[in-house]
């Protein structure tokens, strides 16, 4: 697979910390299509709150295996729901991209998530906080930069993101 086959920047990290806001944002920057695999599961097979509660997790896990695979074969922006990052083989395949590692403080991602439909947080900041620190290990290890979006405006964190894809690309 070429270079151009590949996705220019793939977005992983918790929930609520702006990986389809930003990446989006970014896809524009650079006139690349984007793709967000939590959207591409809910065109497919209907709401993630509902495939969790008919199906389960596992049967999740392996519809988003498959976006993610479709994904990471793709060029654009690439976002990755949450817990993509569980499956082995996405951390393989993962390990050969560029990845950018989005985090939020969990003061900034209360009011993101409120109401929150996630099937695992479910609005709750505590519930949050012991999911992302489960995951913050993997998330470090795949991660080629890290972004707080805490605080800072989308637009600027974007900007900036572009701007490194522009000066990491060959």
């Amino acid at each position: 697979m070429s270079e151009s086959d590949r996705p220019a920047v793939v977005f992983i990290g918790a929930p609520g910390s702006g990986k389809s806001r930003i990446g989006r944002r970014v896809a524009k920057h650079l006139d690349l299509p984007f793709i967000d695999t939590d959207t591409r599961i809910v065109e497919a097979h209907g709401p993630i709150p509902t495939i969790f509660a008919v199906h389960g997790e596992p049967h999740f896990r392996t519809l988003e295996r498959v976006e993610v695979e479709k994904a990471l074969n793709s060029p654009g922006v690439v976002s990755l729901g949450g817990g993509a990052v569980l499956d082995p083989r996405s951390r393989a395949e993962l390990a050969e991209r560029r990845v950018v590692l989005l985090t939020v403080s969990a003061d900034a991602v209360a009011s993101r998530i409120a109401n929150d439909k996630r099937p695992l947080i479910r609005g709750d900041v505590e519930t949050w906080r012991t999911l992302v620190a489960a995951r913050e290990p993997i998330y470090a290890s795949l991660a080629d930069l890290t972004v707080d979006t805490s605080t800072r405006p989308v637009t600027l964190i974007a900007e900036e993101i572009a701007h490194w894809i522009q000066e990491h690309t060959s």
